[in-house]
């Protein structure tokens, strides 16, 4: 299974490789947006935008609101499993 993280590009790392810096969670990492460029959308227009990131490319744009309730539905998973550890009954 694949899965795509939302996060917000806040700031370029190269405009003509198409690298950017992303923040997820409060982590900034490095991202190609190649993906996402075009000619109604440099490079330079990026910046601010949110984005579903997988295994270091942004795929596609989010808006803000599709962003927020993602990033809760993850939460929310991430709290069930933690409740369900190995050896525990329910």
């Amino acid at each position: 299974m694949c899965l795509g993280i939302p996060g917000r590009i806040v700031g370029l790392l190269d405009a003509e490789c198409y690298l950017a810096i992303v923040e997820i969670g409060g982590v900034q990492r490095s991202v190609s947006i190649a993906c996402i460029v075009d000619d109604e959308h440099p490079a330079e227009s990026c910046v601010g935008d949110w984005v579903l990131v997988h295994v270091g490319f942004a795929m596609s744009r989010l808006d803000e609101d599709e962003a927020a309730r993602t990033l809760a539905l993850l939460a929310e998973l991430g709290d069930m499993q933690q409740n369900e550890l190995p050896g525990q009954s329910a």
